[in-house]
């Protein structure tokens, strides 16, 4: 069994972070809405950095919240978020470190769909939740 001391190094993390916001955004349908949020990219990508590392490794350098930052953007779609998962998918399929792929892929689809589902509570409790399409 993997454990997380063995999955990755912190420089492969750095690594996926920054080759994955890179296509985000220049992405046609990401881009305009990252770059719109995002004001101090070098701060950002550190900040995803230390969260992806607290997810893989059980580091604990990340103390955010990213429920309410999501919940908070207007006009969210599913198709946003299923297209961050192929452009993830994209970027991890890429690794040459196949266990950190895996993992990386997995913990991303958990989270998206989490955030979606945040997402739509936070617009209309009543109404059921739609899922995302497998990427």
């Amino acid at each position: 069994m993997t454990t997380p001391a063995d999955l990755c190094t912190e420089a492969e993390i750095q690594d996926m972070v920054h080759t994955f916001y890179g296509k985000a955004r220049a992405d046609e349908a990401l881009g305009p809405i990252f770059n719109g949020m995002i004001h101090d990219w070098d701060e950002h990508l550190a900040t995803l950095s230390d969260f992806w590392s607290a997810v893989l490794l059980g580091t604990r350098r990340f103390a955010g919240m990213p429920m309410p930052k999501h919940a908070a953007m207007p006009n969210l779609k599913a198709e946003l978020f299923e297209r961050w998962l192929a452009l993830f998918g994209e970027t991890t399929d890429a690794l040459p470190n196949r266990a950190l792929a895996d993992a990386a892929q997995e913990m991303a689809k958990r989270m998206a769909r989490s955030l979606w589902y945040g997402y739509q509570l936070s617009r209309d409790p009543s109404q059921p939740l739609t899922e995302l399409r497998p990427a």
